[in-house]
């Protein structure tokens, strides 16, 4: 092969390269830190990995809280602030408080983040890096995610107690609230495999157990054995309300398929999660997802890459925080 030929193979393989991996993701690019902050993907996965070390539950605790961050009003890192004289913290929004876990995490890589290249990544990009680690290192899908996310400048507590989906509400008012993100049904089917990691409370799913739906009776469709194990759990007191229970009792802490295979046994511990073995298009995805793991896995991370697009600021808009519970 001459100087010429070579010169062609080495340009056509460049450019092969560059049309499989991924660059840009409407406004957000998956190469924005690479000069800025190389180092940045190595110090979140290893402070995840420190995270998951000292306690495995804070997989599903970040995976949560970068859904919280982006359902209320965009991916803005509005769920990490504390509140201030002009604006309530959504910590102390219903679907967070004495829930949300994880941001001495996220403080913590941040930190560590702002050593080695100060001033340059923002928090909510931390997040969104930390929610993969999370998932990957739980042994689901690495997935890449593009960066460029600025911070927000306000949280936004009345907004999350009326955006984020609530475990007690129907499919339709659910995959409504999805809707309003530009998310659609697919992408409700998908991110609510995110359940197969990670520990719900007890009142979370307690009226299924003694008074579905005011019936004084439990929930027909639970299956028999589960129901009984459930109500050792979490017995008919006020004294258990906050008692955890994981959410798929087999592999709490492996991010796999088998929750959907819990909700075609109607073994699904969320009223909302079994919720979508009532919808036809639901259920066949369901079916689908419980038997094909990859196909999971693929479109999870499809969806995690679309849900952290929602409202994202980027360019002049917002700021890099210094500390990621307060602005600048």
């Amino acid at each position: 092969m001459n100087c010429k030929q070579s010169l062609y193979l080495i340009l056509f393989l460049v450019s092969l390269i560059t049309n499989l991996a991924p660059f840009g993701y409407g406004q957000l690019d998956y190469n924005f830190y690479d000069w800025s902050c190389p180092r940045l993907p190595m110090i979140v996965r290893f402070g995840v990995w420190a995270a998951l070390k000292n306690d495995p539950r804070m997989a599903a605790s970040l995976l949560r809280l970068h859904f919280h961050d982006c359902f209320v009003n965009g991916c803005d890192g509005s769920v990490l602030l504390d509140g201030t004289k002009d604006f309530e913290s959504e910590k102390n929004a219903f679907p967070n408080m004495n829930s949300a876990r994880g941001f001495e995490v996220i403080d913590k890589i941040k930190a560590d983040v702002e050593r080695t290249c100060p001033g340059t990544v923002s928090c909510v990009d931390i997040l969104a890096l930390a929610a993969r680690e999370a998932v990957a290192q739980s042994g689901g899908p690495f997935y890449y995610v593009p960066l460029g996310r600025r911070d927000g400048l306000a949280a936004y507590k009345d907004a999350a107690n009326q955006q984020l989906p609530s475990p007690f509400e129907p499919l339709p008012n659910i995959t409504a609230k999805f809707a309003s993100k530009g998310l659609d049904l697919k992408d409700v089917v998908v991110l609510s495999g995110a359940h197969t990691i990670g520990y719900a409370q007890c009142f979370t799913f307690k009226s299924r157990l003694f008074d579905y739906k005011g019936s004084g009776k439990p929930d027909p469709l639970l299956e028999s054995s589960l129901l009984s194990s459930l109500r050792t759990m979490c017995p008919n007191v006020d004294g258990s309300n906050s008692k955890l229970v994981p959410l798929d009792t087999a592999t709490a802490y492996m991010f796999d398929n088998a929750y959907y295979k819990n909700l075609v046994s109607n073994s699904g511990l969320l009223e909302s999660d079994q919720a979508l073995m009532s919808d036809p298009a639901a259920a066949e995805m369901v079916n689908s997802y419980s038997l094909y793991p990859y196909q999971f896995y693929r479109d999870f991370a499809e969806s995690m890459v679309k849900l952290g697009t929602v409202g994202v600021l980027t360019g002049e808009t917002g700021q890099i925080r210094k500390k990621c519970n307060s602005i600048n």
